[in-house]
């Protein structure tokens, strides 16, 4: 079952680099944390394929979430339309209580 990705009317930028951090939760990423997500040897460990974004997934997000605190998404490509990626981004880090670190493309970064 897919969920309709609600559009958001406000995404709050924690700083204004060019990778522009997403932060919808507030307050400041460590910067330890910061470098982590940036890392080459920092793996995807989840894929959001053509069943969307299922009540299944975003459970599998938490519990990644709760053993490591920082996970990486990656969107297959097409699944969604490129100006609808950050309402994703802010979408799941809302489901799951975390906040996006890292959005650059159909990767992103999530960190409780």
């Amino acid at each position: 079952m897919n969920l309709h990705i609600p559009r958001l009317s406000m995404v709050t930028y924690l700083n204004k680099s060019a990778l522009g951090w997403l932060n919808n939760m507030g307050g400041d990423i460590p910067e330890s944390i910061r470098r982590e997500a940036m890392s080459r040897d920092f793996q995807v460990t989840i894929r959001i394929g053509k069943s969307g974004i299922t009540d299944t997934l975003v459970s599998e997000i938490e519990s990644q979430l709760q053993k490591r605190s920082l996970v990486k998404i990656k969107l297959n490509r097409g699944l969604f339309e490129r100006k609808d990626v950050s309402e994703v981004w802010a979408h799941l880090s809302e489901r799951t209580n975390s906040v996006v670190v890292l959005a650059r493309g159909n990767v992103g970064v999530l960190w409780r």
